[in-house]
């Protein structure tokens, strides 16, 4: 870390750095390391100053400074666990907001609840982290639930760590709109892609492009619903829907519309070459869109598992208040284990 911190100073100072295409790639590089060794001197202080307390604890035999001992040991065993979480986000966009789209699947109300309990996931998940959301699109359910949701994570890091959410999730339950009581499996898929900024170009020609205005049928007030100022863009080569209703503004919701279609095609890109890498390497387990990536079983038992990492969690009702750092966690491990 340091040798290559050393070897970015010497950069720096050439004449026609400024001018090169890779400056403000290597500006990003030289600020993570920096936070990183940062990161890591302040773990090490820690320890030290733990290892200190505890020697002062043996001699004295202080029962109430034992325990903030332990607890202090506990917070940091905690931190050095989320420190080595982020070692692992390492992609060139990891550190980027994270455009969200959850769609529900075939089953009506069923299937709609499920997209709906899935948002409030990560809804909370992202909560708990200090990220803050922005509901860019919504779709209410016919009688319940949700039929889809684009929600736009910003905070340090969002993409990286819900790359690994995209896939189908599916849901087995005892159904609470089934008067019989009967067991039904739901499903709902979960795209994600990272926002964006200026400086990346994705080709879009605006003659592919199919751009329908409609009134907002969500939140906002009597001037959403009376005006067409919700944008669905349709792109025909690809055939991306994207849509946004949650500004009062068409222009505005053509402009986040727009942002959605961009980090999608990207993704799709980055996907079709990740096939090809997993078809180059066909005994390494496939990571690819439309794959059912984790199933969330209510009964007859109560277990999440992840069919990619085979990460198990008892705690079902946690995971969908927003638990979702083992999966997380497992699934940036297998990612970097496959590189």
């Amino acid at each position: 870390m340091d040798k290559r911190l050393s070897e970015i100073e010497k950069e720096l100072l050439k004449p026609d750095f400024w001018e090169g295409p890779t400056a403000k790639d290597i500006l990003k590089e030289r600020s993570d390391l920096t936070e990183q060794r940062e990161l890591i001197a302040s773990l090490a202080a820690r320890y030290e100053e733990l290892v200190f307390f505890l020697d002062m604890v043996r001699t004295e035999g202080d029962e109430d400074a034992l325990q903030e001992v332990i607890k202090g040991a506990e917070r940091l065993r905690a931190d050095l666990d989320q420190a080595e979480t982020v070692r692992l986000l390492s992609g060139k966009y990891d550190r980027n907001n994270a455009i969200l789209t959850i769609h529900a699947g075939a089953g009506g109300t069923e299937a709609q609840d499920w997209a709906d309990m899935l948002l409030r996931m990560y809804l909370r998940w992202a909560e708990r982290h200090g990220f803050s959301v922005k509901m860019l699109d919504l779709a209410p359910g016919d009688e319940a639930g949700i039929k889809g949701a684009t929600v736009l994570v910003e905070g340090t890091y969002a993409y990286g760590y819900l790359q690994g959410e995209a896939g189908v999730h599916r849901l087995v339950r005892i159904s609470p709109f089934d008067a019989s009581g009967r067991r039904h499996t739901s499903f709902a898929s979960v795209f994600v892609a990272p926002e964006l900024d200026e400086s990346i170009e994705v080709e879009i020609n605006e003659k592919d492009l199919r751009i329908d205005t409609y009134r907002a049928s969500g939140a906002g007030g009597q001037h959403v619903n009376k005006t067409s100022s919700a944008v669905r863009i349709t792109h025909n080569p690809t055939g991306i829907v994207v849509q946004c209703q949650n500004e009062r503004s068409q222009h505005k919701n053509k402009a986040y519309a727009m942002k959605i279609l961009m980090a999608r095609i990207y993704e799709l890109e980055m996907a079709k070459k990740e096939a090809e890498r997993q078809k180059i390497h066909s005994e390494k387990k496939e990571i690819a869109w439309g794959s059912q990536i984790r199933s969330y079983v209510l009964q007859p038992y109560q277990l999440c598992k992840d069919n990619r990492t085979n990460m198990e969690v008892g705690n079902v009702m946690g995971v969908l208040d927003g638990d979702l750092d083992p999966f997380i966690r497992a699934y940036l491990e297998l990612k970097g284990a496959s590189k």
